[in-house]
């Protein structure tokens, strides 16, 4: 019974410190499933920024079976471009256990909104998205592809 116990104890730090990791705020990296299931978005960093491009929709195409197009995006010369590997997520810092400073898309307006990001579990990152100040927006939760 006590090396079943001691088992459990060392079993339950081991996932402790891989949940801690590194510390250098590179735990969000990586492709992540969309609240909707309908998107993935890979974050990769540049320097000490943090950003995600659309890499995968459920449905790329439109019906006509043509890659559909960030139609809604406000600056023109975005428009006719498709949205896969579009810019969705752009300039978050790391800031402890959050990243923030940054801004989310969303192609369904074309409209950009302050954003921060923060990781519930290794498999689950908050992302907020508002207007202002955070109390005026909406949180989704995205789950880590593996």
């Amino acid at each position: 019974m006590r090396m079943r116990i001691a088992l459990w104890v060392i079993s339950l730090l081991s996932c402790s410190a891989a949940w801690a990791g590194t510390g250098n705020g590179d735990e969000i990296l990586g492709k992540w499933l969309n609240a909707s299931s309908r998107g993935q978005i890979e974050i990769y960093k540049e320097g000490n920024l943090y950003f995600g491009k659309l890499v995968w929709l459920r449905e790329p195409n439109d019906e006509n079976g043509m890659p559909k197009l960030d139609r809604n995006n406000p600056k023109k010369t975005e428009q006719g471009k498709p949205l896969l590997g579009a810019l969705i997520l752009r300039g978050f810092k790391q800031d402890g256990k959050e990243w923030n400073g940054g801004y989310i898309y969303d192609p369904q307006n074309g409209k950009d909104y302050k954003c921060f990001l923060k990781l519930q579990s290794p498999n689950e990152l908050k992302v907020r998205g508002y207007i202002g100040v955070s109390l005026l927006g909406r949180t989704e939760v995205w789950t880590r592809i593996k």
